[in-house]
């Protein structure tokens, strides 16, 4: 409990809360559970920007190596290299740290103007014709594209307004040295101004994308934690139904066994109290799982101990055994209904895919953190099977199961994996804070 992993993994998720607050998400900030699509389409938008931005550094060595301007030559190849250097620099950093990089990603787009701007200043200084400053000003069409690949609108906005006015300012200055008529000047300059405000567009649509993604997650979330609420309630209506109804009929039938001892078959109503005594059993076992009154009575601890025992008994079922001597006796949580109903779903699906001999239940607490760990012997996952992919495909599909539990725990700060383990079997962990009640 407490592991440099977990600690590392809290840091993740706080991290991820910073940066969606930093993006502009600040609606999301009560969903936890959607921070981590808002992240993902930003780090995926600043690996497109790296990788542009290596054509455009490649370009731009070409163009000064195989077109040199006529004046500081050796300026001009040396602007490139460290162009090239920072790219590259940027890139390592994006597939290294991409979260990280995702805060700084707006320092990329004053660099690559400023490195543009450089570049065409040196090389509109001769008064000679010069290739160079063409091929260059056929550059600055990539940094619009650049900045377009940005969920702020706004930043976008002032690179692009900027590339605009130094690409005419560049092309002016060497409109008379390359025997271009002002037509031209301005036709090129409208053709940028196009390409600049079809960026800014191009990053409103972006994010105007990914606030709809956002909030169709956020609605699924809500619909999903409906359903655990209507779930848990029908559970408790059946059973008080149950109890109400068909275990008080079995009690009753078994007293007036008792009363017929002496005037039939022995043998015949022994049967018939073994069946009774037996279907009792079951529907007490039954209206522990459904709706486990002890939860409330004795606790987290004793209730899972009780539902290991009866899964247990099942049919088929692995030996399962509960270590909750990190969870005190008379801990009561505000987890203890949510950690209790994921147990539920995890035993489930062990008893019916695992295929296991033996299970493991496993619930601890700690600064405000509560673990649940369900560990089993069988099949496990294939390797091949992602673990995302494989929960939303079943949703999907109608099977609630552990979507559900998984929603709620993501939603209170928490989180769930799924993992192989080294010696065979799975791995379900389940972390999330906790207060005592």
């Amino acid at each position: 409990m407490g592991s440099s992993s977990d600690r590392v993994a809290r840091n993740s998720d706080l991290e991820i809360a910073g940066l969606t607050v930093y993006l502009g998400f600040g609606r999301f900030a009560d969903e936890p559970r959607i921070h981590r699509i808002l992240v993902e389409h930003a780090v995926r938008g600043v690996r497109i920007q790296a990788l542009l931005r290596v054509f455009l550094a490649a370009f731009v060595l070409l163009t000064v190596c195989l077109d040199p301007p006529n004046s500081a030559m050796a300026v001009s190849v040396v602007t490139g290299i460290l162009y090239a250097a920072w790219c590259i620099a940027g890139c390592w950093a994006v597939m290294r740290h991409a979260r990280f990089a995702v805060r700084w990603s707006w320092v990329g787009l004053p660099v690559d103007l400023l490195l543009m701007t450089i570049l065409a200043v040196i090389a509109s200084m001769s008064n000679d014709v010069s290739w160079t400053i063409n091929a260059l000003i056929a550059g600055f069409a990539l940094v619009p594209m650049i900045a377009a690949v940005s969920l702020q609108p706004r930043l976008c906005a002032l690179v692009v307004a900027a590339t605009v006015v130094v690409y005419a300012v560049s092309t002016a200055l060497s409109r008379e040295a390359n025997g271009e008529p002002w037509s031209v000047v301005v036709l090129r300059v409208l053709v940028i101004a196009a390409l600049a405000v079809g960026a800014v567009l191009l990053a409103q649509l972006n994010r105007s994308r990914v606030i709809t993604i956002g909030s169709l997650a956020a609605e699924r979330a809500q619909l999903l934690d409906e359903t655990m609420t209507i779930e848990e309630r029908e559970r408790g209506n059946l059973a008080e139904s149950l109890h109400d109804g068909a275990l008080q009929y079995i009690l009753a039938a078994r007293q007036e066994l008792a009363t017929l001892r002496d005037s039939a078959d022995e043998e015949t109503l022994d049967r018939v109290d073994g069946a009774l005594r037996e279907s009792a059993r079951l529907l007490r076992t039954t209206l522990s799982e459904l709706h486990p009154a002890v939860l409330e009575q004795a606790g987290l601890a004793v209730a899972l101990t009780d539902l290991s025992s009866s899964y247990g008994n099942r049919a088929g079922a692995p030996t399962i055994a509960v270590d909750t001597a990190a969870w005190p006796s008379d801990l009561r949580t505000s987890a203890d209904s949510l950690l209790f109903a994921t147990a539920r779903e995890l035993l489930t699906n062990v008893i019916k895919h695992a295929g296991a001999e033996n299970a493991e239940v496993t619930a601890e607490f700690e600064d405000s953190v509560a673990r649940l760990v369900v560990l089993d012997d069988g099949v496990g996952l294939p390797g091949d099977v992602d673990v995302e992919d494989l929960l939303q495909r079943r949703q999907a599909s109608g099977h609630i199961g552990l979507a559900s539990p998984r929603v709620r725990i993501e939603g209170l700060g928490g989180r769930m994996r799924l993992e192989n383990r080294p010696t065979g079997g799975l791995a379900a962990i389940v972390e999330m804070p906790a207060r005592r009640l």
